[in-house]
């Protein structure tokens, strides 16, 4: 498990040194990445540094979980409050299944219309066209990553979250 820290920056020079004072931090490469104005976006970030603009992802994981619960329980109760219908304990899982099917299509449906936290929590920043660099490390690296990031300039901004990004 990893935790997410973002750093605002005022432009691409000072984002760009971010990044690297992270890596030599010992940041993995895959573990940064950037958000901006859609306009910096699209004419300054590689899409490999581009973090997703919406909550899909998670929704999805979340709906998946809750669904199959959900499922489970549905299951369970048809096993051992109607017998008489016959449904056995594969019937059951079969059910939960479903549950997680139909959880995770329906939660990432909703979620592929959300914005990410990052962008919902910053959108200010984002708007007044500062570059967001978002780090996922390891909790005995973060102290660290955070000394060497702050001193090419970036500002730590108030979010740290865990991610389930493990590398």
């Amino acid at each position: 498990m990893k935790t997410r820290r973002v750093y605002s920056t005022p432009d691409l020079i000072t984002a760009r040194a971010a990044i690297q004072a992270a890596r030599d931090a010992g940041v993995h490469d895959e573990d940064i990445s950037l958000v901006a104005r859609p306009d910096i976006e699209v004419g300054h970030i590689p899409n490999r540094r581009k973090e997703a603009d919406s909550d899909f992802v998670p929704a999805a994981l979340r709906g998946a979980l809750f669904g199959g619960l959900a499922g489970l329980l549905a299951g369970a109760l048809c096993v051992l409050v109607f017998p008489s219908i016959g449904i056995s304990w594969g019937g059951a899982g079969l059910v939960a299944l479903a549950g997680v099917l139909v959880g995770a299509f329906a939660s990432s449906l909703v979620g592929s219309s959300l914005p990410d936290p990052v962008r919902q929590k910053f959108d200010g920043e984002i708007k007044a066209g500062r570059i967001l660099v978002l780090v996922d490390g390891a909790e005995e690296v973060l102290p660290a990553v955070e000394n060497a990031v702050t001193r090419t300039g970036a500002m730590s901004l108030p979010f740290e979250s865990r991610t389930a990004l493990i590398r």
